[in-house]
């Protein structure tokens, strides 16, 4: 336990980014307690999250729900489009992820949800998701109440900067990556501090749930 909150400071995007603080700390009390068969590399939180749902709008415009994705393991991103270094460096580490899992990439999707609302329109979602991974990757937005529910569901928070004087503004956000297996289910989180090899090693576990 002593050694999991010592390394919470890895939770976190940017010292100056994230407040997510007290939800990532209460995760990772509830996750020391579950044990399973064989280590995780990543933070364990089967039974500690509620199963993937939501109502969204995605990227072509279309209403989808987290049954949407039911048969896939999902990996949940929450950010926006205007980032400057977080959001663009965890969508890179995440395609590097999907080459190592080799073919099981196919049975997988990376879900990005937009924290920015007001700016991350379905296309711009659909341009900003397409230049990393144009098969894998889906961009989610909707109006403010959506965003603030799903983000509550699952214990993100965010926070919009003030503006500058040309109206340019960043959001605060976690950089965690959720993982659900193909059952909606949440089973595991990935920080910025886990290796590429741990979250895909991780994930083909997930994807075939049966060696989990």
């Amino acid at each position: 336990m002593h050694a999991l909150f010592h390394a919470l400071p890895a939770f976190l995007a940017r010292p100056r980014r994230v407040i997510a603080l007290f939800a990532l700390c209460s995760l990772c009390a509830l996750a020391a307690c579950s044990k399973p068969s064989a280590p995780w590399h990543l933070t364990d939180v089967s039974g500690h999250l509620p199963d993937l749902d939501f109502s969204l709008v995605d990227d072509s415009g279309a209403r989808v729900t987290g049954q949407s994705f039911a048969g896939r393991t999902t990996l949940v991103y929450f950010g926006y489009t205007h980032c400057p270094d977080v959001c663009p460096e965890t969508m890179a580490r995440l395609m590097q992820v999907l080459q190592r899992v080799g073919p099981d990439a196919a049975k997988t999707r990376i879900v990005f949800i937009s924290v920015d609302p007001a700016r991350d329109t379905p296309a711009l979602l659909r341009s900003y998701v397409r230049a990393f991974d144009d098969q894998h990757a889906v961009g989610l937005t909707g109006d403010d109440r959506a965003i603030e529910s799903v983000a509550q569901r699952y214990r993100v928070a965010y926070q919009m900067e003030k503006r500058d004087p040309d109206g340019a503004y960043e959001v605060t956000h976690s950089s965690a990556v959720y993982i659900f297996d193909a059952a909606g289910h949440a089973r595991l989180l990935a920080t910025d501090r886990d290796s590429i090899d741990a979250i895909a090693s991780d994930l083909k576990r997930v994807i075939h749930a049966k060696d989990a």
